[in-house]
């Protein structure tokens, strides 16, 4: 209402340079719409920003919160080895701690460290992960094992996770720091990939009319993909009737919000086969294996005799 012509329905780049420098706007229209070129923003774009500006806010208070707890934590810690430091030097200093004291004192610090010598390994590794290694934050989705799991809570000794059905799962930090782990939301813009067969058979000016029809496609969707990240390549004869097809692009977002990322792969999927329909192409987007492990038991019928003997 503020920055918009009257009566306009787009916040245009020649608004935004009227409060902001040249480049700070551009920035600034990058951010809103993700392109630079496309020069008006929409009432939709500026809400879908406000809200990923919320959630990333929010992500970045709760780890704030959680950060503020793990340190008090380690202060309380240090704090407690300052104080048996302290009241050994004052012993020291007034002449009350004799050598058998001391002698005794070692003595029981030996023992200490072997009992409690692997936790307080546990501790150390735990501690460099969290404040050193710092790998994730509140809200990150991240990869381990094969598995996506979204950043609940971090504490001193355990991280908690929550996967895809809000299960929350439990790790140690001293585990986690011996593990690879991705982190989609530090990923910059990803990429993505569809595998699928077409007949052998479909005519070659055919298939390169398919390949530009979703190149063209994915062009057109500027404000998703980059246009000119795209790539459809025949890799392989399958099966010596099929040949397999790979396109792969780039999306302008990482892929921390999975759904989204899914959303904007359907659209590609769903466009693909309304070319493949068009031009009359027999395809498979994925192989499918069909097993038979059981045979059913043969049918007998009572009008055929089963044995010789019935025979003679």
């Amino acid at each position: 209402m503020n920055v918009a012509k009257a009566g306009s329905k787009f916040i245009y780049l020649n608004d935004l340079m009227r409060f902001l420098r040249e480049d700070q706007a551009l920035k600034t229209m990058a951010l809103l719409v993700g392109t630079p070129g496309d020069e008006k923003v929409n009432k939709a774009a500026l809400k879908t920003w406000v809200v990923n500006a919320f959630r990333e806010r929010k992500a970045l208070a709760l780890t704030l919160n959680d950060t503020k707890t793990a340190v008090n934590k380690l202060h309380q810690m240090v704090n407690v080895l300052v104080g048996i430091i302290i009241v050994v030097i004052c012993l020291l200093v007034l002449n009350i701690a004799t050598s058998k004291f001391l002698l005794f004192i070692s003595s029981q610090i030996v023992v200490v460290a072997f009992i409690f010598g692997n936790t307080c390994k546990t501790i150390f590794e735990a501690i460099i992960f969290l404040f050193v290694m710092h790998p994730f934050d509140v809200g990150d989705r991240c990869e381990i094992v094969g598995v996506q799991l979204i950043v609940e809570e971090m504490n001193i000794l355990t991280t908690v996770f929550l996967k895809w059905d809000n299960e929350k799962v439990y790790f140690p930090n001293s585990t986690l720091s011996t593990r690879a782990i991705s982190n989609h939301y530090r990923s910059p813009d990803r990429w993505d990939s569809i595998d699928f067969f077409i007949h052998i058979t479909t005519p070659p000016d055919m298939v390169a009319v398919m390949k530009q029809r979703i190149i063209n496609f994915i062009e057109s969707k500027k404000d998703y993909y980059y246009p000119n990240d795209i790539t459809v390549v025949s890799l392989k004869l399958e099966d010596i009737s099929s040949i397999k097809f790979h396109i792969w692009w780039r999306h302008k977002i990482n892929f921390q919000d999975m759904g989204e990322r899914f959303i904007r792969k359907g659209v590609v999927i769903d466009e693909m086969v309304r070319i493949f329909k068009e031009h009359d192409i027999e395809y498979r987007l994925y192989p499918v294996d069909v097993n038979i492990r059981n045979m059913p038991p043969p049918v007998t019928s009572s009008r055929v005799p089963q044995t010789w003997e019935a025979l003679r």
